[in-house]
């Protein structure tokens, strides 16, 4: 029998797995709900970043099928539910996509086979939520009729020096058996695959590997405020504690955090803790606190800059560059861009935007702006020039020379400090 795997979800995390596990000779049905992403994706069109459309070309002519049919999972040996996980009201994990994911496959699922979950989650997902939805769907008994574990994913888009190959993979079953049918699945196509103790481990240490990057920019985003205050430069302070060789990792400050993690994973672990426990975890709330508190610091910067040249906010003409959550990506999610657009519009900014990865920008009050046509004679006409992502398509310094007032909030100019973050 053919290996045969079904992922479930064929956006940034499920695309580039059903990839790699195409080169190691696994038959690979990718399912999704969305009838366009499926047909994009057998037609040759990829809808990420990370995999161009001769990536798809390439798994295609390996076996790879979209589908919309989840019959395809009763031809699986394992399937891995990667869907979102987007925050719900008052901050709580949002579990819809992942409950009917695991839904699916429980009622589809043969004995012998094995479920793996990769969406994150907060602690006790696995156990609580997702096996006695597959117990109750299938009627089989989960670690002996069929193995359930937990796999944190690690997919960082743009990244091209870390990939699914390279990058460990963490593991943890509901027992010793569901754990080494997940190692010995991901074992195929990952360098390193690492077991731990447990479900509730594996959840948690993916929490803890972004609670830590959040704490950690909240960190510098403070530290750069009250060095501006008293006259410091925080890129230069980044600069010289980068050089000691252990005991420090360089993080830096910027408009706030975006993405699919940062801004949302560690809130999973903090609502677990107040539902659970009773108290808050005061690092996360604190960090979050912090870190949303930049997109106002930011205008509020912009403002000091143009009022120095005798010029109100109100009526300026503003123009934002890179709308996107990190450098040379198209990938919008929750970027810090839309709080900082939302703010300059609620002074009376007249707002422009340029980035050469976004061709229509959707606005937190839903209406959109089309990027600017001509970058150049944007940047000559604008009033002040904000660069919110230094993507690399941009001649940066030559935007500086060409504004009348630029403001850096990435570090990446040679801008004297006052013009920076």
């Amino acid at each position: 029998m053919s290996k045969t795997v079904t992922i479930i979800g064929q956006g940034y995390v499920g695309l580039p797995l059903a990839e790699e596990a195409t080169k190691a000779g696994w038959k690979v049905y990718g399912y999704d709900v969305s009838d366009r992403v499926v047909s994009g994706l057998n037609s040759g069109h990829s809808h990420i970043d990370d995999l161009s459309d001769e990536d798809i070309s390439g798994m295609l002519e390996r076996g790879y099928e979209a589908t919309t049919d989840p019959a395809c999972i009763r031809e699986s040996q394992v399937s891995v539910v990667c869907v979102p996980t987007p925050l719900g009201d008052a901050g709580s994990p949002d579990l819809k996509y992942v409950e009917a994911a695991t839904q699916t496959v429980g009622e589809n699922i043969e004995s012998g086979a094995t479920y793996i979950l990769e969406s994150t989650t907060y602690p006790g997902t696995t156990d609580g939520i997702c096996l006695p939805i597959l117990e109750n769907a299938s009627g089989l008994k989960a670690g002996t009729d069929f193995f359930i574990a937990y796999s944190p994913e690690r997919v960082d888009p743009g990244r091209t020096d870390f990939q699914i190959k390279n990058t460990p993979k963490l593991v943890g079953g509901i027992n010793e058996a569901s754990t080494q049918e997940a190692v010995g699945f991901y074992s195929d196509f990952v360098d390193t695959v690492v077991p731990v103790q447990g479900t509730k481990e594996a959840e948690t240490s993916k929490l803890l590997e972004n609670t830590f990057r959040h704490v950690n920019i909240a960190l510098v985003n403070e530290m750069a405020k009250f060095c501006k205050e008293l006259g410091i430069d925080i890129w230069e302070v980044i600069r010289g504690a980068s050089t000691k060789p252990f005991g420090f990792m360089k993080f830096t400050p910027g408009p706030g955090v975006g993405g699919h993690c940062i801004p949302i994973d560690p809130n999973y672990l903090s609502y677990e803790v107040r539902n659970r426990l009773g108290y808050p975890f005061r690092f996360v709330e604190l960090a979050q606190e912090i870190n949303n508190s930049m997109p106002r610091y930011v205008v509020s910067r912009s403002s000091e800059l143009l009022n120095n040249e005798a010029k109100a906010l109100n009526g300026s003409k503003v123009l934002l560059l890179g709308v996107t959550y990190k450098p040379n990506i198209a990938d919008q999610r929750e970027s810090p861009a839309v709080p900082v657009a939302a703010e300059f519009l609620n002074r009376r900014a007249n707002l422009a935007f340029h980035d050469p990865h976004v061709e229509t920008w959707k606005l937190a009050d839903g209406s959109t702006l089309s990027c600017e046509a001509d970058l150049n004679k944007a940047v000559q006409e604008a009033d002040l020039v904000v660069l919110l992502q230094a993507h690399n398509a941009y001649d940066i310094e030559q935007i500086r020379i060409s504004s009348k007032v630029f403001f850096d909030t990435t570090g990446k100019s040679e801008s004297p400090s006052e013009f920076k973050l």
